[in-house]
């Protein structure tokens, strides 16, 4: 979440006309994030997220992500609700951008997530994954593998003002990764971006999923490699073992992981790293001016790629026996 494009009074005013949900009584920007515009919608008939959706976002994959939102909605799955226009659309325009109005969830994000939170986190994760196997849309993930190398090009040389040597030793490790990276493991639906901004608590609880817009059809254990990257490691770089153990346990206590997919999660936990490294180097180096956005640092994840080279099972990551 972000803000990239300002909305004035007089537009955000046109686009509310077309719903109904009150009177607006306050909106004001979030700055987290890095994806799209948001705004946070305070009106007499409760709070809403205005989302614009900026040009990493397809307006063409809308309707899987608002869609994929509604289904897990309907099975139980606590995550945003589209709300529907007097046309009884759930997507329109804003200052000329396709936007739509989602439902608010109580809750806050966790910074500094502890054992009994990632349990609660892997059993959310493995219930989605559930959850979503009925879902009759599938979108093929745009930031797999494939999109890696190009990512990497558009850093090019400028990679190592970020960090010395970071253009060879990603090269590097693109090659390595090119001939291990797995096929044909359970795959559907993923959130692929289950990062603790976007999971909400209420007590030790998880109390809603949100964030949809990396949704895609990949492998489920990459996206609890995403989730082990991003809720395990401390601010010091060192992997939480416990933390690790926890996640997985609560993520097999709903669904249990294949033999394939436990092999395979050490080179899918560097391919995750290397994913949100690139993603992250390439919005540092083009940070729009005048966003209200922070970029992410992408040496965070350059040194968990490091801690993942030397990884050979998954009980490195806290896999019980």
């Amino acid at each position: 979440m972000a803000v990239y494009t300002e909305v004035t009074d007089e537009e955000l005013s046109a686009f509310l006309d077309t719903y109904d949900i009150g009177t607006v009584l306050s909106y004001k920007g979030i700055a987290e994030g890095v994806e799209n515009t948001n705004y946070f919608l305070h009106t007499t008939q409760g709070s809403y997220i205005l989302t614009l959706y900026e040009k990493r976002v397809r307006e063409a994959d809308l309707p899987f992500f608002l869609g994929l939102m509604q289904h897990l909605a309907n099975k139980g799955l606590n995550c945003p609700l589209p709300v529907s226009n007097r046309k009884g659309e759930p997507l329109g325009r804003v200052a000329g951008r396709p936007a739509a109005i989602i439902t608010f969830l109580d809750g806050i994000a966790i910074r500094r997530p502890t054992a009994q939170h990632c349990a609660a986190l892997g059993g959310a994760l493995a219930n989605l994954h559930l959850a979503g196997q009925d879902f009759g849309m599938t979108r093929p993930n745009a930031l797999s593998f494939d999109s890696w190398p190009p990512l990497f090009a558009q850093a090019g040389a400028q990679a190592d003002t970020v960090s010395a040597r970071l253009a060879e030793r990603t090269g590097r490790e693109l090659e390595a990764l090119k001939s291990v990276w797995p096929s044909g493991l359970p795959s559907g639906v993923i959130h692929a971006d289950l990062f603790t901004d976007n999971v909400f608590f209420i007590g030790p609880k998880v109390s809603g999923l949100i964030d949809f817009y990396f949704a895609c059809t990949d492998a489920f254990a990459y996206d609890l490699a995403i989730c082990l990257n991003a809720w395990c490691f401390e601010a010091d770089g060192s992997f939480n073992l416990t933390k690790g153990q926890a996640m997985i346990a609560g993520y097999q206590a709903v669904r249990r992981l294949k033999s394939e997919e436990v092999e395979a999660l050490p080179i899918l936990c560097r391919g995750s790293a290397m994913r949100f490294m690139l993603t992250r180097l390439v919005d540092w180096l083009n940070v729009p001016p005048g966003a209200l956005v922070k970029p992410k640092d992408p040496l965070e994840y350059d040194r968990k790629l490091n801690f993942h080279r030397h990884v050979r099972h998954a009980r490195e990551y806290g896999l019980d026996a």
